[in-house]
């Protein structure tokens, strides 16, 4: 179970069909909706998440990494006009 906002949650169990195939099936508990998909499909939904989070974390950091070096540069320049 995922807690998501407003005391929403995602359940994800493994449920087997009529035909005794397996499928992944993701519930949202508050909204009713339900998706159900083959292994195969939740595995590229997976990929998918994973890969939109690591964009997101690089980005994060990128932007992190450039306040930095703007604070840097900001006392650097500071400093050189000071001793002028």
């Amino acid at each position: 179970m995922i807690e998501l906002e407003q005391g929403n949650t995602v359940n994800i169990s493994l449920q087997e069909d009529a035909n005794g195939r397996d499928n992944i099936l993701i519930a949202l508990a508050k909204e009713g909706c339900e998706l159900k998909l083959s292994a195969h499909q939740a595995r590229v939904l997976a990929t998918e998440l994973i890969m939109a989070v690591n964009r997101a974390e690089v980005r994060n950091n990128l932007k992190n990494s450039q306040n930095m070096v703007r604070d840097g540069q900001d006392s650097a320049r500071r400093g050189l006009f000071q001793m002028a």
